[in-house]
Order: structure tokens, then C-alpha cells, then sequence
């Protein structure tokens, strides 16, 4: 099995500057990204058209040290940036697999296996550059595989009935893309909404283009106050999610419920994001708990990775970067332990790379 120099978890803008350098460097690498392509969580959180800018701290004298990456000067529209880092990758030809969760990390006698949804990966060093928008899990009970976080090809739900669980603006304008293909092919089938609150919480504008589809004759069924419960293996070997639809209890500690199932495949969790924290717990890499009096940019009881001056955290061989430490994070240097401010910038992320792969480099090239 090949042995990587450097595998980098997250294929952002840190992410794909380090690939890039370990490119230049001679350094072997994958870069693995949960997406279909590079930028995906740009992709996903940048609302459509907005303006990328090559924006940097004022009080940061470091220009940005990957020149490649730097959004140009003239703002352009975020779906232009992506789609020239994404033809960048191809045309460098740097080592990209996506489509691909990151798992867990165990220790190897000379380098860190790293466990994916495509199976085990060795590598010397590992760099988790996977931001700060982590999706959500459903929490339910059972072993069948997880739901769609994100619409990729709302082709897909054509002629099936689907499932979006959410009740925010992210789960309408799932639906509304769906609908909209739906309507084009003259498909019929419903596309079922639930929500564990009993109310929907949407914006005006977006409530505003919902309804145009219903009126359009998008069919669309609500249920509120449904639960996700289990993750089941049917029969037939197929992958489902069982969601409780309402549930009375009876006499002598009975509870009485109807329920729906439905396929994973046709399933969409749009249930919001979160910190990675659970993944430095699950990998054994050390935070700190803010203390009153000690933090000065962060508050009281927000944990934060402790690194080294080159993004190393307590556990040997695992670098840090990007939007995963920010907006801030204790620096060991010279024994003494420092928080430092960390603006969850592209130029931060891409920055941040650079200075990770010259001090791999140097550890891996003597």
C-alpha cells in the first residue's frame, strides 16, 4: 500500500493550496474531499453570485503566499472563483479524491493510517483543512448508511417520492430546486417535508418562491413535528430511514405511533452545520476550555485547539488549518501557551498552508 507524505482532509482553499504546494515540493499527497469537486463547502454556503474578494487582515503585513489561489482584485462572482480553482486542480494535476469521508486516524508503526469511506489510507503526516461548516448527523439509531447532507443533482429525485428533513430556508431551496425539475419532466410524485417543530421557518423571499412552485403545481407534503428514528436494512438490502410521523401514548407505559420509511437515497438532511469539535474529540486531538480572565478573544468556556507555531497538534504527524481553528486558538511557543486571533479568511486558509507544508518539507526532507 502506498505510503503519502502528506494526506490532507478537505479540499477548501487550504486544502487545495497544500496539495498544490506539496505538488511543487515533490511531496506525494491525496487531497480527500466529502464533496463531488474541490470548493464544495464554498460551494455550499456562498449564496448564488456573491462576490469573492481577496480579502486580508489589515493588521497582517503577509501577502498571499499562493499566489495561484488569490481571488483576483476585481470582485467576480463566487461560481467563477470555484470554477477556476477547480480547472487549476485538473490542470496541475494534483491528486484529488472526492467523494470521500474522512473517519478516524490510527497510529502506524512509522506513519498514520486514516480511515475513509473508501477504505484505509497511510500517510506520514495528515493535515485536516475541512473548515468549520461540519454537517450535521441525524441522530437515529441503527447501522444502514446516512442520508444526503446536500443537493448535487436534483435530477436525482425525479419520479421518486422524497424525503427533506429541515425546517429552514437551506430545506426550501432544496425543495424549490427539486420542484422546479419536477415541473420540467411532469413528475407528479410528492416531495414530503418534515420538520420536528411544529412550524416551518423560512424568509419572505424564499417563502415567496415556495409558493410560486406550489402555485405552479409543485405537490409538496408537509409534516410537522417528525422525528427521525431509525436507520434500518430492509428485506431486499436496501438502505432506510423510518421517520415518525405522530405517536399517542396509552395506558400502562404503551405508545401507539404511525411512521413512514423511505429510502436513504431519497432522503435529504438539511439540518444545519457544526463545529468540528467532535472530530478533535474522536482523534485525540487536545483543546482548552477558556477560563474568565484568560481569553481575550474568545469567551468563557469556548474550546480551542492548542498548536504549535507550525499548526501542529498534540497528536504527533496531525496538522491543523483554516476555518477549522478559527477565529481563534492557543499557540504553544517557547513553553508558554498564547491565544491567537485566526479570521476564518481564504487568504488565512491558503497562509496557513503554506507555512504547514515548508515546515513538513523540512521535517521530511533531511
Amino acid at each position: 500500500m502506498t505510503i503519502y507524505d502528506v494526506l490532507i482532509v478537505g479540499g477548501g482553499p487550504g486544502g487545495v493550496a497544500a496539495a498544490y504546494l506539496c505538488h511543487k515540493r515533490g511531496l506525494s499527497h491525496i487531497l480527500i474531499e466529502s464533496g463531488k469537486a474541490v470548493f464544495q463547502g464554498i460551494a455550499n454556503t456562498y449564496p448564488e453570485g456573491k462576490n469573492v474578494y481577496p480579502s486580508k487582515p489589515k493588521d497582517n503585513p503577509e501577502p498571499f503566499l499562493v499566489e495561484e489561489l488569490r481571488p483576483p482584485d476585481k470582485p467576480v462572482a463566487v461560481e467563477k472563483y470555484i470554477q477556476y480553482v477547480q480547472h487549476f486542480v485538473q490542470h496541475e494535476g494534483l491528486n484529488v479524491q472526492t467523494e470521500t469521508q474522512f473517519e478516524g486516524i490510527e497510529d502506524g508503526r512509522d506513519f498514520l493510517k486514516v480511515a475513509t469511506s473508501r477504505g484505509v489510507y497511510q500517510a506520514r503526516k495528515v493535515l485536516l483543512a475541512f473548515g468549520s461548516n461540519i454537517p450535521r448527523e441525524l441522530s437515529v439509531y441503527g447501522d444502514a448508511k446516512m442520508v444526503a447532507k446536500t443537493l448535487d443533482d436534483p435530477k436525482k429525485y425525479l419520479g421518486v417520492r422524497t424525503l427533506v428533513i429541515g425546517g429552514g430556508n437551506s430545506a426550501a431551496d432544496v425543495i424549490i430546486s427539486i420542484l422546479k425539475e419536477k415541473r420540467n419532466a411532469c413528475d407528479k410524485e410528492p416531495i414530503y417535508w418534515a420538520h420536528v417543530a411544529e412550524t416551518f421557518d423560512v424568509n419572505k423571499e424564499t417563502a415567496q418562491r415556495l409558493g410560486e412552485e406550489i402555485l405552479l403545481g409543485g405537490n409538496i407534503r408537509l409534516m410537522p413535528g417528525a422525528t427521525p428514528r431509525i436507520g434500518e436494512v430492509d428485506d431486499e438490502g436496501v438502505d432506510r430511514l423510518v421517520i415518525r410521523v405522530s405517536e399517542d401514548k396509552l395506558p400502562g407505559g404503551i405508545e401507539r405511533y404511525n411512521a413512514m420509511s423511505f429510502p436513504m437515497k431519497n432522503v435529504i438532511a438539511c439540518i444545519g452545520s457544526q463545529g468540528p469539535l467532535s472530530i478533535f474529540d474522536s482523534i485525540g486531538v487536545q483543546t482548552i476550555a477558556c477560563a474568565e480572565g484568560v481569553c481575550q478573544v474568545a469567551k468563557e468556556g469556548d474550546r480551542l485547539l492548542l498548536l504549535t507555531a507550525d499548526f501542529e497538534s498534540t497528536r504527533k504527524g496531525v496538522y491543523v488549518i483554516g476555518g477549522a481553528i478559527s477565529p481563534s486558538y492557543m499557540r504553544i511557543s517557547k513553553g508558554a501557551i498564547q491565544e491567537e486571533k485566526h479570521p476564518n479568511l481564504i487568504y488565512t486558509a491558503i497562509n496557513d498552508a503554506h507555512h504547514v507544508i515548508d515546515a513538513i518539507a523540512g521535517k521530511l526532507q533531511k
